[in-house]
């Protein structure tokens, strides 16, 4: 398989820089995701690994080999790379055999191997029965397998993903999302999945790369980046969180919006403040520090979403499903909070929290 090294690179079309410094390694086996908002470079990384763009400044290499920097630049398919696009672009006019044999008949093999590898990849994408059907007699999910399984079949070192489940519905996009996953781990190959979407990132990465305006905001593991966010646009972009101005001192956090209540506080920042609690972070106890009044709340089966009014201020609160029939609109609530991340307040979280595009 195949090591990912981007040293310092950054791509500007004309006087618009999309991309700045990206230094990264990608390790043999990886699952990486390059998470973003639309716009934010995420594709233009990925098209430049692929070979589609070339930097602007900066050197990737694929394992020992420089494919891309100064002088150099190595064609797509000489890179040893399989990618599969948002369109499954399949073609109509050839069976499932035929669009994932494709790659194969390009590279001039034998009939007898392309045949063995076509119907080896289809089995491990569950198409085997599907092999003489036309891609208009199967369904998005299915199509999008035939993608993966004609971007797998030539056995490449990197397997390249742009968005590929943005045109399936929910249900579809949560059972290929595993699909994806459980063939990476079953082929061990090199992963790069591009997607906006924070749901698909945190289920299948190993490493995630939240990138905002060409920029990477923060690297790590799902656990890491959702629950030690280093700035408010990732707390944001990860996960629901709800954002509250509060002044730190003496071992407390007061929030004037809540009418003076405040929340103990033992870190380090003094003054101006804004914490950031995520709804299941709230917990409803008699004991608990903040009191406030159900306004409402829906029952979604797994989960209450409960709206509780302190002071001026409405904090979003979700409680397991098991307390249906037990909360009523109008009563007196107190909430604990089990994490609370605290930033420091300069004004601008306003600004931040709107680059979503």
């Amino acid at each position: 398989m195949a090591t990912v090294t981007i040293r310092h690179v950054s791509k500007a079309f004309g006087e618009n820089t999309v991309l700045q410094d990206f230094d990264a390694v990608f390790g043999d086996g990886e699952f990486i995701t390059l998470l973003g908002p639309s716009g934010c470079g995420k594709t233009t990384m990925l098209r430049m690994i692929a070979g589609f763009e070339k930097p602007s400044s900066g050197e990737i290499w694929i394992d020992e080999t420089l494919v891309s920097g100064g002088k150099t630049f190595v064609p797509p398919e000489r890179r040893g790379i399989g990618m599969v696009f948002q369109s499954y672009a399949v073609w109509p006019h050839m069976n499932v055999f035929d669009n994932v044999a494709y790659p194969l008949e390009i590279q001039k093999k034998g009939k007898a191997a392309i045949r063995q590898a076509v119907e080896k990849v289809l089995e491990s994408v569950h198409l085997t029965q599907y092999a003489q059907r036309l891609p208009n007699q199967l369904s998005g999910g299915q199509q999008q397998r035939v993608a993966l399984a004609r971007a797998l079949v030539a056995e490449p070192k990197l397997l390249l993903l742009d968005e590929p489940l943005s045109n399936l519905d929910a249900k579809l996009r949560e059972s290929m999302r595993f699909e994806i996953k459980e063939i990476q781990k079953r082929t061990g190959i090199t992963v790069v999945y591009v997607t906006h979407d924070q749901t698909e990132a945190m289920a299948m990465s190993d490493r995630i790369f939240l990138i905002n305006r060409g920029a990477v905001q923060q690297e790590g593991t799902p656990a890491d980046i959702y629950n030690r966010p280093l700035n408010p646009f990732v707390a944001d972009f990860l996960g629901k969180v709800d954002f509250f101005p509060g002044e730190a001192a003496n071992g407390k956090i007061i929030f004037p919006g809540m009418g003076g209540q405040s929340l103990p506080y033992g870190g380090e920042r003094r003054g101006r403040v804004q914490a950031a609690v995520r709804p299941e972070n709230f917990v409803i106890s008699p004991d608990g520090p903040l009191e406030g009044t159900l306004e409402t709340w829906y029952y979604l089966g797994d989960v209450n979403d409960c709206w509780i009014r302190i002071g001026e201020t409405l904090v979003r609160v979700i409680t397991g499903g098991y307390r249906y029939g037990t909360l009523r609109a109008g009563e007196k609530v107190r909430l604990q909070v089990r994490d609370m991340m605290v930033f420091p307040d300069d004004g601008s979280l306003e600004e931040i929290l709107s680059i979503q595009t």
